[in-house]
């Protein structure tokens, strides 16, 4: 943050300041651009080949996809001379693949824990002798119906922020994920209307777990 911080602001004292007190030819603004590009790369270059956490992949990828060639380089009083310079990308594109891979098992590996913890979260619930919530006076699980939905929603839109080729990956690893989360929470429900018959609330859990249906579909 602090080196695009001074590339920009240095950058655009360049063009506003600096480059009319050269002949054109001397090229300053792209003397100072390449410099900066170079120094810059180099720097997240070696970050991408440190260990880094998910978080850092994360943001690294959007200061490579997003906010370097978008919010810097088409800034307003840089769009222009930048364009003329071409100083490519921040990382080198196997590098990008291999953080992408690293980013999409990972947050495909997360949310897939967090749907089966949902899960076991609320088999367990069948299990207690208390009534299922209500939503809007429906019998209806919130842990399921909203929970799940959302991790995948959001999952979904943080790959696409990065960019759209990475959120369509993640979108399709994703469909795969709920279709089995989906299989996993038919079985149990069928195994709980077949032995939990002398549950206190058995009807309105049925209830409950047709109406979360509607939500899924």
């Amino acid at each position: 943050l602090h080196m695009g911080k001074t590339m920009k602001e240095d950058l655009t004292v360049v063009v506003k300041y600096i480059k009319q007190l050269y002949p054109p030819e001397f090229s300053v603004f792209s003397t100072y651009a390449e410099l900066y590009h170079n120094y810059f790369a180099s720097q997240a270059k070696k970050n991408a080949e440190s260990h880094l956490e998910d978080k850092d992949i994360y943001l690294l990828l959007s200061w490579v996809h997003n906010i370097y060639p978008k919010d810097m380089r088409k800034d307003r009083a840089l769009a222009e001379e930048l364009e003329k310079v071409k100083l490519g990308s921040l990382l080198p594109s196997d590098l990008i693949k291999k953080l992408e891979k690293k980013y999409l098992d990972s947050e495909e590996a997360t949310i897939k824990n967090s749907l089966n913890k949902c899960l076991d979260k609320e088999i367990q619930r069948w299990k207690e002798d208390k009534e299922p919530e209500k939503l809007n006076g429906h019998f209806q699980s919130e842990l399921l119906g909203i929970f799940v939905i959302q991790s995948i929603y959001s999952g979904q839109k943080r790959a696409k922020d990065i960019s759209t080729a990475v959120g369509e990956e993640l979108s399709h690893r994703l469909s795969n994920e709920l279709l089995a989360f989906l299989k996993s929470y038919k079985d149990a429900f069928e195994d709980f209307k077949e032995k939990g018959k002398k549950h206190s609330y058995y009807k309105p859990i049925l209830i409950a777990n047709i109406n979360n249906c509607w939500n899924f579909r």
